[in-house]
């Protein structure tokens, strides 16, 4: 099963300890690109996706795509605090 975490370029403190450790974390330049970074996630076969809050609310398809899906799963994390 692979795994995926997404978050805004800018947020330093999000899934951190997961891309030190060399884990999939994926850094998105705009939050509007994130139903995109989703997409091609699941399109390279990743089960589950992580995502920030503040990406995830730019998000039309967790709800509309995912949300009932038996083969993806979205989890959307609170942003680490700053």
């Amino acid at each position: 099963m692979k795994i995926s975490w997404i978050k805004y370029k800018n947020d330093t403190k999000s899934f951190r300890i997961f891309k030190n450790i060399g884990m999939d974390v994926v850094d998105i330049e705009n939050r509007e690109d994130i139903d995109t970074a989703i997409n091609r996630l699941v399109s390279n076969d990743y089960k589950t996706i992580i995502l920030s809050s503040d990406v995830a609310a730019f998000s039309n398809d967790i709800i509309t795509k995912y949300q009932k899906s038996d083969d993806i799963n979205i989890v959307i994390m609170p942003n680490s605090r700053k």
